[in-house]
């Protein structure tokens, strides 16, 4: 009997002390949970404080389920309106759609004229600093407001510490390059290489700039240049444009075509491969 009682002491401890050890893990494991939520929090208003607004997914929703397709026309009509501008900043209504976009290549290819082209004289600039530009944009789409954020990084070597912060949760990332200098074009795999480190799922897109200079090239030059960049959107699986800030040719067309893919708008781009012509390429 006093066996018995003994042996079932042993089990009663045995078991006391198993959960001690399951009331000690559990709660370490709730103040790591504690720790990574704070973490979390502190990060998000870094991030805020960063690019001037906060993160609201809730537009999404109104864009994607609307409650029936709008016919074709109509988007593409929506979509042809959208300089409507607001230059009141960005707020945290329900119909707010905050969307990154970062801009790379290398020096001298015109990439913030492109930018400036793009937003226009209402832009809203909340971040600037040595070889990395934030310019805001705001405009309408379906009675959503779409909130652009778009990193424009410097070409320079010294800019590449940028890449991280400006590639991290952007939609989509342009990779730019001069169309009259084989080098910038060369450029882009390691411009893209680096992007992905940071950024696996944004929309990739190659973008010639100064198509207005290129068409004054050697025509030969001119199939030489476009069979590159043509091959390299293949193997980056990215649409190709060509483009023009000086005459605005297909400027706005890429960012409309950024919002038609991303919420799945029934609104596309003609192909055009007519070597002479601005080039676009999917």
């Amino acid at each position: 009997m006093a066996e018995v009682i003994h042996e079932a002491g042993e089990n009663m401890a045995h078991l006391c002390r198993k959960v001690v050890r399951v009331d000690i893990k559990r709660s370490i494991l709730d103040r790591v949970s504690i720790f990574r939520k704070l973490f979390r929090f502190i990060w998000d208003r870094i991030l805020v404080c960063s690019i001037g607004c906060k993160p609201d997914r809730l537009g999404y929703r109104k864009l994607s389920l609307r409650p029936s397709s709008p016919a074709p026309e109509t988007v593409g009509a929506g979509l042809d309106e959208l300089s409507r501008t607001c230059s009141s900043g960005y707020e945290t209504d329900s119909d707010l759609v905050s969307l990154k976009i970062s801009l790379l290549g290398d020096c001298q290819i015109g990439k913030t004229s492109f930018v400036i082209k793009y937003v226009g004289d209402e832009q809203e600039k909340c971040l600037q600093m040595k070889g990395l530009n934030l310019i805001n944009k705001t405009l309408m789409v379906q009675g959503a407001r779409i909130a652009f954020s778009i990193w424009d990084v410097g070409g320079d070597s010294s800019s590449h510490d940028h890449v991280p912060i400006a590639c991290k949760d952007a939609v989509a990332i342009l990779f730019m390059f001069d169309l009259t200098s084989r080098c910038t074009l060369n450029s882009i795999v390691e411009w893209y290489n680096e992007a992905r480190k940071w950024n696996q799922t944004a929309i990739p897109i190659i973008i010639g700039t100064k198509f207005d200079d290129f068409v004054r090239l050697p025509p030969d030059l001119q199939w030489t240049i476009v069979t590159q960049a043509r091959a390299y959107a293949r193997a980056m699986k990215a649409t190709l444009f060509f483009s023009s800030a000086t005459h605005n040719i297909n400027v706005n067309k890429i960012f409309k075509f950024i919002m038609a893919k991303l919420f799945n708008l029934p609104w596309t781009v003609k192909r055009n491969l007519t070597v002479g012509e601005p080039i676009i390429d999917f």
